[in-house]
């Protein structure tokens, strides 16, 4: 949820292939792929730490897990607010990735369902990392109406293809559901658990749903 152009607009400074550079311009070099391969199992680590419901998440132990050593962690992230950063925007991004991947073989309908149970485990998730989140907040690196306007974005794809298949109402707003779901975690307990957030789900589908759709 960083500052962006836009959501899925390449970052500024990148250079595609093709493009003319100018005199003197040298580009960037890729990462290694052992680099890279460094880069994703330490997020793989991390998130699995935040996770597991430890009392106190080190470094030290991320890197442990990853099998890397702790020098290879901080080249990659040289404080915790890099890391935890990075990992969300990596956990917000396959968020909202997933709504085109179940698109790919489940009905609008179904794929907007589904989709609201991996937004329940990324929300899970994220509540393991609140602490180390609101420095990252608070530092104006992340902003909510970032991460809002890509959750949006995913939604309205589902959406779209609810109302081209006559599935789902043409009059529902992408934000209006983004802020039910949202919402839906502040309105609920955590004593109702994820039986009433399935049950609140359902309602929400309910909403969206067309009413033909509702009785076939």
């Amino acid at each position: 949820m960083a500052d962006q152009i836009d959501a899925g607009q390449i970052e500024t400074g990148q250079i595609e292939t093709g493009q003319v550079r100018q005199a003197g311009q040298v580009p960037a070099r890729r990462p290694r792929a052992d680099a890279e391969r460094n880069r994703a199992r330490l997020l793989d680590a991390a998130r699995a730490a935040f996770a597991s419901g430890r009392d106190s998440v080190t470094l030290e132990q991320i890197a442990r897990d990853a099998e890397v050593g702790i020098g290879t962690l901080y080249r990659h992230f040289p404080t915790r607010e890099a890391l935890v950063e990075a990992l969300y925007r990596k956990e917000l991004a396959n968020l909202c990735a997933g709504a085109g991947d179940l698109l790919e073989t489940h009905s609008p309908e179904r794929a907007l369902r589904l989709w609201m149970n991996q937004f329940a485990d990324y929300v899970a998730a994220k509540r393991e990392m609140a602490d180390a989140l609101r420095t990252v907040f608070a530092s104006g690196a992340v902003t909510v109406s970032q991460a809002r306007g890509e959750l949006t974005v995913a939604v309205k794809a589902i959406l779209d293809a609810g109302i081209a298949d006559g599935t789902l109402r043409g009059d529902v707003r992408p934000e209006d559901v983004v802020a039910m779901i949202v919402g839906i975690f502040t309105a609920t307990s955590a004593a109702g658990g994820r039986e009433q957030l399935e049950r609140v789900f359902d309602l929400v589908m309910d909403a969206v749903r067309r009413p033909e759709a509702r009785t076939a």
